[in-house]
């Protein structure tokens, strides 16, 4: 199954200047424990943005750069050959950024979006999620505290057949 997973912004805002927009430690550990032992997907510029890669997550960069290389990683030059070079029979999540996410949410069998209650500022966002397309099918509202300074609420949203 291909899984799209990103915390999304109220305005689809992802993030600014190759960083996120907001800290949640418990968006962190849902984002660790869905996609820890999977095949995670993303472009050059999300993998940059990570001081070292995931733990237990084999990481596939799409890139154009034809020198790019990282050792323990599979680079790719597009998200046709990063799908192919995911295990056929196992769940691969897709972690962004923004050009990946427009690329593949026609592609994808669920969306995990983590809703952020806020609208912020951004140079990259989400694309829109289409009801006509997508189902939500589970949520889980999440309230601010003294760890998190945003409402937020975890969605999973599946293609309708």
């Amino acid at each position: 199954m291909i899984i799209i997973i990103a915390a999304v912004a109220e305005n689809n805002a992802l993030g600014k200047n190759n960083d996120l927009l907001w800290h949640l430690p418990n968006d962190f550990k849902r984002f660790k424990t869905l996609t820890s032992g999977h095949h995670i997907i993303m472009g050059r510029k999300t993998f940059e943005s990570f001081p070292k890669p995931l733990p237990n997550r084999t990481h596939v960069i799409i890139t154009r750069q034809k020198d790019f290389e990282y050792e323990g990683c599979i680079v790719v030059p597009n998200l046709e050959k990063a799908i192919a070079a995911c295990p056929k029979n196992e769940d691969l999540f897709i972690i962004g950024g923004g050009e990946i996410y427009k690329q593949s949410i026609d592609l994808a069998d669920q969306l995990d979006i983590t809703r952020v209650h806020h609208s912020f500022d951004a140079d990259v966002y989400f694309p829109e999620i289409d009801p006509t397309i997508w189902e939500l099918t589970s949520e889980s509202f999440q309230p601010k505290d003294e760890r998190h300074l945003f409402d937020y609420t975890y969605q999973t949203f599946v293609r309708r057949k």
